[in-house]
């Protein structure tokens, strides 16, 4: 349709027809288009959370850093320089044949092994004394004293053939044990009647739990017998506590002494039959 041929009235009514015919549209504010929330804050698939907006990291500056380290630096000199000082002196009361190398395995591996003989000395001192001590005239020993003389060496034992206050046993044990355990190494103390090959027995049953023996000392006086053993727990060994591992050494103890009497009991009635 061509405009110019239109009056000015005609071409008023156009227009105001076209408009009540095609009215204005209207946005609806609730179909506007939002930004999406920025990452950090859109929620998780998985959880249904929203994440945590991480925090930037401080960087510190140079002098700061270098500050942290020469600290440190200086802190490990210092602890390195005890730890020799400490290691010197260590070597010093020992005797050379304890620690012929100068290195720090050495030195700890040879004062654990002086520390062991010492151990062992005082008991055969304290075994010595006593017998002497209650030996008569006639050099008859009056009694098993055995008990008496090692009870400075038990402190808190698992088991004790007398019973006391710091064990829950019902009965009286076959043997005095006490265990002490750090982390893989274990002390133990066996205060028992001397067997017939008992510490082969011992070491053989020690193995079969997975207990490596590191150290040994035997102190006798008398009928009894005193074990002191520094072992290894194995990976694999089922005993992860003091208490299993000094309630396994007293079963071990138990067999150990019902075989002995099983064979004497066996070799009396084969006597008594002939």
């Amino acid at each position: 349709m061509a405009l110019e041929a239109l009056s000015t009235t005609e071409l008023f009514n156009y227009i105001l027809y076209d408009a009540t015919l095609s009215p204005p549209e209207i946005l609806d504010s609730s179909n506007d288009i939002h930004p999406p929330p920025p990452p950090s804050e859109q929620p998780d698939p998985v959880t249904g959370r929203k994440k945590r907006r991480r925090r930037p990291k401080v960087c510190k500056n140079k002098e700061e850093a270098e500050t942290q380290r020469m600290t440190h630096i200086a802190v490990e000199r210092n602890r390195r320089k005890q730890m020799n000082e400490h290691l010197y002196v260590l070597r010093s009361l020992m005797p050379e044949s304890y620690a012929q190398r100068g290195d720090q395995a050495s030195i700890v591996g040879g004062a654990v092994d002086f520390v062991k003989e010492l151990e062992h000395i005082l008991q055969s001192l304290e075994a010595k004394k006593c017998t002497a001590g209650l030996t008569n005239s006639t050099g008859e020993s009056s009694g098993d004293v055995s008990g008496g003389t090692f009870a400075q060496f038990f402190m808190y034992p698992q088991f004790s053939q007398l019973g006391n206050k710091y064990t829950s046993q019902s009965k009286a044990a076959v043997a005095d044990i006490e265990v002490t355990l750090i982390e893989t190494h274990a002390n133990i103390r066996v205060l028992s009647r001397r067997r017939i090959r008992q510490l082969s027995k011992l070491v053989l049953a020690f193995h079969t739990v997975s207990l490596t023996v590191l150290h040994l000392n035997i102190t006798t006086i008398q009928s009894a017998a005193l074990y002191s053993i520094s072992a290894k727990v194995e990976e694999g060994c089922q005993l992860n506590s003091a208490d299993a591992i000094a309630a396994a050494v007293h079963q071990m103890v138990r067999i150990i002494e019902e075989e002995e009497d099983n064979v004497v009991c066996g070799n009396g009635i084969v006597r008594g039959q002939s």
